[in-house]
């Protein structure tokens, strides 16, 4: 509106200093910049012209291309098979042969316990044994003692020469003699069993690598204390891994989890190892979640076991971010992600469509797609749109909010108007 009305009043001050001086020529373009000012003017007035400029786009063309749907996760490494080792007894190390991160194979010494106190519950479960043995010997010899008694009075009560009392008496006897003999053999396994149990315990003062590996972890020292039972875990003394097989522990959101499978491929990237990329393969994911967090901000995770492929010298601990390949399309239709937005579905309901801006010339039509996976950069559009279709890609406020179906653009990329200071447009709207 102050464009035409400057076109107005220099047209009007033109032809007045022309008259002035009598240029013809002045006159004669003062009157044709009146003229325009004032059918311009009326175009706008009657609503022949618009006031609003293009909507500045970028553009793009769909392409065909391979997208690889990732799920990005951080974790630890750690070994794929790690032992922890606790005693059984408790006392002092005595002996201690390893270091941390030296190589031992299955069976090697790792370190002793002070074996005096098991030394000696040996002997004198050994002693007891003796004892017992003893016991059953003098219940045996009294048993055959009484059953030969038994036996001759057996046919003097069947001859009558004594009474059924007396017999009854040594009927007893004989009796006592098989249960002490019963008792002095249970007396035996019992004093064996005790034997046995202290022989073990006495030989569960060495520790002996269950694997072969690597010293991942020693927590004790020459001259410490341990604490160590049969029926729970008791002081760890170290871990044993093998350090030749790696995995990373990360933790997947519930929303991704469904899209992670066995198997799936994965890039692995160390901190400790900037700019390297590293191959691995899922191998367990949990079936239960962990769970952190209250009710209002609780978070819910899965956790996921990658194996590391490559063989490199990792160092359990040390952080890592994997990118797990969960879903790969080879030579699909697709656009970048900021192309496609979502409109509300005008046939009512409360459905969202998605939708991108077809390039028409110097108008957009707004088409609606149906997408599939994504990466980082690009999204599948597997319907609504043809290969090398020119469609708005940016910028964001003008794809999410502003363009309609017919809307008016100029292209940022082509548009030669910038900076001519006006523009004229026909608007849609």
């Amino acid at each position: 509106m102050t464009v035409f009305i400057i076109f107005i009043l220099v047209g009007i001050a033109l032809f007045y200093f022309g008259r002035k001086q009598e240029n013809r020529l002045m006159r004669i373009f003062g009157i044709s910049l009146f003229a325009l000012g004032l059918l311009l003017l009326i175009a706008k007035w009657v609503g022949w012209i618009s006031s609003e400029d293009g909507i500045n786009v970028q553009t793009t063309n769909v392409q065909k291309r391979t997208i690889v749907q990732t799920v990005s996760a951080s974790g630890k490494i750690q070994p794929e098979v790690e032992v922890k080792i606790s005693p059984d007894v408790s006392g002092e190390i005595v002996q201690l042969y390893i270091m941390e991160g030296d190589q031992v194979e299955k069976g090697d010494l790792l370190l002793k316990i002070k074996p005096d106190t098991y030394q000696s519950m040996l002997e004198r479960s050994q002693a007891a044994l003796n004892t017992s043995k003893s016991a059953l010997a003098k219940a045996k010899a009294q048993l055959i003692e009484s059953e030969a008694n038994f036996n001759r009075n057996k046919s003097l009560y069947d001859n009558g020469t004594i009474s059924k009392s007396e017999f009854e008496k040594i009927q007893a006897s004989y009796t006592v003699a098989q249960l002490n003999v019963e008792d002095g053999e249970y007396a035996v396994s019992s004093a064996q069993a005790s034997l046995r149990e202290a022989q073990e315990n006495l030989n569960k003062t060495n520790i002996y690598a269950p694997i072969g590996g690597t010293i991942s972890r020693l927590n004790v020292e020459l001259g410490e204390r341990v604490v160590g039972t049969a029926q729970m875990a008791g002081t760890e003394l170290l871990r044993l891994a093998n350090l030749n097989r790696m995995e990373v522990a990360v933790e997947v959101n519930e929303n991704d989890i469904n899209s992670v499978s066995l198997g799936d491929t994965a890039l692995i990237e160390v901190d400790a190892f900037l700019g390297e990329k590293y191959k691995g393969l899922v191998s367990e994911i949990a079936n239960s979640a962990n769970v952190t967090g209250s009710s209002a901000d609780q978070v819910t995770n899965f956790e996921v076991k990658v194996r590391i492929i490559d063989s490199v010298r990792f160092r359990p601990g040390m952080t890592a971010t994997v990118d797990i390949q969960s879903e790969r399309a080879k030579d699909v239709l697709s656009l970048p992600i900021q192309a496609v937005t979502t409109r509300k579905d005008t046939a009512g309901g409360d459905d969202k469509l998605e939708c991108v801006f077809e390039v028409q010339g110097a108008t957009v039509k707004m088409l609606v797609v149906k997408t599939g996976i994504q990466d980082d950069e690009y999204i599948q559009i597997l319907s609504g749109v043809s290969d090398s279709m020119s469609v708005v890609k940016g910028p964001y406020s003008a794809v999410s909010r502003l363009l309609n179906d017919g809307s008016f653009i100029v292209n940022d990329e082509s548009s030669s108007s910038k900076g001519s200071g006006i523009s004229f447009s026909v608007s849609s709207n």
